[in-house]
C-alpha cells in the first residue's frame, strides 16, 4: 500500500517554510487568485447554465442565449451575477486550497502517516471544502437567485443580499447548504484526488523525477492534470449542481429541504438531473485546468514546489 510522502521533504527554494503558518497562508491566498478571477471569467456560460437547469427551453442553444441576452443587456447583462461570483469563490478557493493544504499534511503526517495517499486526498479535500462552502453558500445563493429569476431578482449583490434577509432572515442564505456540500464535496474530491493521482502518473509515464524538468514544464503538468480532474468533477456533481438552482429559484416558503427536493425530482425526473451537462463539462474542465495552473505558477512564484508529483 502507498503511503503519503508530502513534498516537504525537500527544503523550499524561498524564504517560506513549508507546513508552517506562512505556507498554509500563502497557500489560501494562491486559492484566492485562481478561484475568484477563474470562476468569474466563466460567468457568461454559468448564467446560462443555470437558466436552463432551471427552464431547458428557456433559449434553443447557449449561443442564441448570449445573443439574446447581449442583444437586450448588453456585456453587462452576459456578465451578470459576477460580483457574488467573485465574492463568493474567493471566499471558497482560500478555504478549498488552504485548509486542504492544511489537512493533507496533518492527515498525511501527523495522524496517519502510513495511510494510502489517496485515503488522505479524499479526506482532505472534503474536509476543506466542508468548510469552504460554509463561506461560498449565501454568494452563491444570491448569485443563482439573480441568475435564475427574470425579471432578476437582484440586480447587485448588496440588493440582492439585503432583500433574502429581510424576507427570509439569514437563514435564507444558507438554505442550499446540504445540497451545496452534495454537490461541492463529492466534486472537491474528485478534483483533487484526481489531479494529484493524474500528475503523479504523467511523472511516472515521462519516467524522470519531478525534480528534474524546469517550472514551466511541471506547471504545464499542473494545467493537463488539472483538465483531466476538471471532466471528472463536473461529471459527478451535475446533478447536485442541477438540484442547488432548483432549490434557490424554486424552493417555497417554510418548505423543508427534503421536501422541495421530492417535489423538484418529480418534476423533472433523473434526466433533467442532467440539463446542461456538456456546458459544464467544457465549462469546470477548462476552470479547473486553469486553477491548477494559477495556483502551482503562484506556489513556484514564492519559491514552493507545485503539487503532486511526488
Amino acid at each position: 500500500m502507498a503511503t503519503t510522502k508530502m513534498e516537504g521533504r525537500a527544503p523550499p527554494k524561498g524564504n517560506i517554510e513549508l507546513f508552517s503558518p506562512t505556507y498554509f497562508a500563502a497557500c489560501g491566498l494562491g486559492g484566492i487568485i485562481s478561484c475568484g478571477p477563474t470562476h468569474t471569467a466563466v460567468t457568461p456560460l454559468d448564467l446560462v447554465k443555470c437558466r436552463r437547469q432551471v427552464d431547458p427551453k428557456i433559449y434553443t442553444s447557449n449561443l442564441s442565449a448570449w445573443r439574446s441576452i447581449f442583444a437586450k443587456e448588453g456585456l453587462r447583462g452576459v456578465f451578470f451575477g459576477w460580483a457574488p461570483t467573485f465574492v463568493g469563490y474567493s471566499f471558497q478557493g482560500t478555504g478549498k486550497y488552504g485548509f486542504y493544504e492544511v489537512f493533507k499534511y496533518y492527515y498525511g503526517e501527523k495522524l496517519f502517516p502510513n495511510a494510502n495517499k489517496t485515503v488522505v486526498y479524499l479526506g482532505a479535500s472534503a474536509s476543506a471544502e466542508f468548510i469552504a462552502d460554509i463561506a461560498l453558500c449565501p454568494f452563491e445563493a444570491v448569485k443563482v437567485r439573480m441568475q435564475t429569476t427574470l425579471p432578476p431578482y437582484a440586480s447587485s449583490l448588496r440588493e440582492g443580499w439585503a432583500k433574502v434577509v429581510a424576507k427570509e432572515g439569514y437563514g435564507g442564505l444558507y438554505k442550499g447548504l446540504y445540497p451545496l456540500w452534495g454537490r461541492q464535496i463529492p466534486y472537491t474530491m474528485v478534483k483533487f484526488a484526481t489531479f494529484e493521482t493524474t500528475v503523479n502518473q504523467i511523472y511516472k509515464t515521462l519516467g524522470k523525477p519531478k525534480e528534474s524538468y524546469n517550472s514551466l514544464q511541471q506547471t504545464g503538468v499542473s494545467f493537463l492534470g488539472g483538465y483531466i480532474a476538471g471532466i471528472g468533477c463536473a461529471v459527478i456533481s451535475h446533478p447536485a449542481d442541477v438540484m442547488v438552482s432548483k432549490l434557490n429559484a424554486d424552493r417555497q416558503p417554510g418548505e423543508s429541504g427534503g421536501k422541495a427536493m421530492s417535489r423538484i425530482y418529480g418534476n423533472i425526473g433523473f434526466r433533467g438531473l442532467w440539463n446542461g451537462l456538456p456546458v459544464r463539462i467544457a465549462m469546470i474542465g477548462t476552470l479547473t485546468a486553469f486553477q491548477w495552473l494559477i495556483y502551482d505558477s503562484f506556489k513556484v512564484s514564492l519559491g514552493l514546489p507545485t503539487t503532486g508529483g511526488h
